[in-house]
């Protein structure tokens, strides 16, 4: 891998393992993509930006990539209004503001997301009697941006 950083091909290789999936040229390389990203991209994004490293990965590999990592709670799957699902890297799990007029999304690390999330968790399952299988939080809002062109 030329254009990803070592430490995050070497971790995002382990996180494969870990999950017990198996380790291709694709899937590695799909993964360590987005982990060296924030900027939420979508498929076409992530063939754009992978055509040079992988000129014959085609659109369906990807997508087939990106619904086992997220089946396997590896990858998170992002609306933002725009029609497209954006793909974030959940290796440290955190929270997403986006913006309903621009639709931007933002990456907002909480130290406290942890201990919220179970008590959010906890709160659900009492209930409803709901297995959880993920938690994302997401806000919605204004950004800084637009909020300037009022």
């Amino acid at each position: 891998m030329k254009m990803i950083d070592q430490k995050i091909s070497e971790d995002t290789l382990e996180v494969l393992k870990k999950n017990h999936l198996r380790v291709t040229p694709q899937r590695h390389t799909i993964l360590a993509y987005l982990a060296s990203q924030n900027n939420h991209p979508t498929v076409d994004m992530i063939h754009e930006g992978l055509k040079k490293e992988m000129p014959n990965i085609g659109s369906s590999t990807i997508y087939n990539t990106l619904n086992t990592l997220v089946e396997h709670h590896v990858v998170i799957e992002i609306q933002n209004g725009d029609g497209f699902t954006h793909y974030d890297y959940f290796g440290v799990p955190h929270l997403h503001a986006v913006c309903s007029n621009c639709g931007k999304i933002f990456d907002v690390n909480y130290d406290g997301f942890g201990k919220d999330q179970k008590r959010i968790e906890d709160k659900v399952k009492e209930e409803t009697g709901f297995q959880i299988s993920n938690t994302q939080i997401e806000v919605t809002g204004i950004c800084a941006d637009c909020q300037k062109l009022v």
